[in-house]
């Protein structure tokens, strides 16, 4: 059990870093590269930051996180492909997809806990 909740915090914390550099890195020109609207900063700003607060927050159910965590994967994938089809190179559009399979990690490992299964 210990090493599940391991690798579900870290994990975790892997994914969370990652939205909060992501948040900071949508005010920045690299944003403004790829010729996304505005609002869809903002947008993507309050949802990230309610969805951090769902997934690291206790009090919040199994369900209001399962939505988090689908959120943050459609945020992944659709970050892949902006990435993409602005012209970056593959190796850097492939990044939002490594961190998907973190998600995805954190997402099992929750689960593994939830359900009291060793290991």
């Amino acid at each position: 059990m210990k090493k599940n909740k391991a690798i579900y915090r870290i994990s975790t914390a892997v994914i969370v870093l990652v939205m909060l550099f992501s948040l900071y890195k949508m005010y920045t020109p690299d944003y403004d590269r790829m010729h996304l609207p505005d609002y869809l900063r903002t947008e993507l700003s309050v949802f990230k930051i309610l969805g951090l607060l769902v997934l690291v927050l206790p009090q919040f159910s199994l369900r209001m996180k399962e939505w988090a965590y689908a959120g943050f994967g459609i945020t992944l994938v659709s970050a892949f492909v902006a990435h993409y089809s602005s012209g970056d190179v593959l190796a850097r559009s492939l990044e939002p997809i490594f961190f998907f399979i973190v998600l995805a990690v954190s997402n099992i490992y929750l689960y593994k806990i939830k359900s009291g299964k060793p290991g």
